[in-house]
């Protein structure tokens, strides 16, 4: 078989299709976001609201509601009693959040448990991309573009917010309305990213293609250019190699991202471990006269 054949095969499959657009869409609009979140330091809190979903959605399938509908609310919702536990309280923000999301996830298995369904809600826990439908990938298209088009429109902003959040409260912008905005972001991220990984691995498609791109530039400009580019080919390989190998596809994609920071820790020019000894040897080297 040649490469082309190898190419082709996956695509000739409807549900192959429609697995490898929304992987794709998934991984650009989380890896865009991801680029903020990696620089604010809000890691912990991807990992709260992607977990914090799971109720909602949940209780959208009992109630006959869009899945989306249940954990933009519950998104909402989790950032919104991290904020009053961490304001009301002498609890730390670290610890509100821990609170807040593993109550919510929990809620959400207890709801698992108990709800009788024709279909296998554990998809939600780990995602089941081969059966995403096209009412599934449309509502995928149309959530991402809305994130998308905002972090692109606002990124100037969110950067400074990011940056220097005093300096953003000087010139007029509210520091509290852009964090709330793109806590909003990121549910609706979370959503996004819930049909191709599920929920337990939403936070890595938050925070992995942010990262790698943070070790390969001191550019932020460059940072949402190169996140999801990496996050797209992981995305595309991820579902090429599930395909060959008989794996599960969400799990496949964060792998690959996960085997793409690895190489990048190592090799990379500047941030890379192997690449930072490569240049002090050569600092360190003699001047030959």
């Amino acid at each position: 078989m040649d490469l082309l054949e190898l190419v082709a095969e996956p695509l000739s499959y409807e549900f192959m299709t429609r697995a490898l657009a929304t992987a794709v869409v998934a991984a650009i609009v989380c890896a865009v976001l991801s680029c903020w979140l990696v620089l604010i330091g809000w890691s912990l809190m991807g990992d709260a609201v992607s977990h914090a979903v799971l109720p909602g959605v949940v209780l959208a399938y009992i109630l006959g509601a869009p899945f989306a509908l249940g954990a933009v609310v519950f998104g909402f919702l989790a950032v919104a009693l991290i904020g009053a536990v961490r304001g009301t309280s002498r609890v730390k923000e670290d610890a509100a959040i821990g609170i807040v999301f593993t109550t919510l996830f929990a809620l959400g298995l207890v709801l698992i448990s108990v709800t009788p369904s024709q279909t296998d809600l554990n998809h939600i826990i780990f995602g089941n991309l081969l059966g995403v439908s096209w009412e599934d990938l449309w509502q995928v298209l149309i959530l991402g573009a809305v994130t998308f088009a905002i972090l692109v429109l606002k990124r100037r902003d969110f950067t400074l917010y990011a940056f220097d959040p005093t300096h953003a409260h000087a010139i007029g912008l509210s520091p509290r309305l852009l964090g709330a905005t793109l806590l909003g972001l990121l549910a609706l991220t979370a959503v996004v990213a819930l049909q191709a990984v599920g929920v337990v691995l939403v936070v890595a498609m938050l925070i992995i293609p942010g990262a790698t791109a943070y070790l390969l530039t001191d550019r932020f400009s460059r940072m949402l250019v190169i996140a999801p580019s990496v996050s797209a080919a992981c995305a595309i390989v991820g579902i090429y190699v599930s395909y060959y190998a008989d794996t599960a596809s969400g799990a496949m994609i964060v792998l690959v991202q996960g085997i793409a920071f690895t190489l990048v820790y190592l090799l990379a020019p500047r941030q890379g471990l192997l690449g930072k000894r490569l240049a002090a040897a050569r600092r360190r080297r003699p001047v030959q006269v």
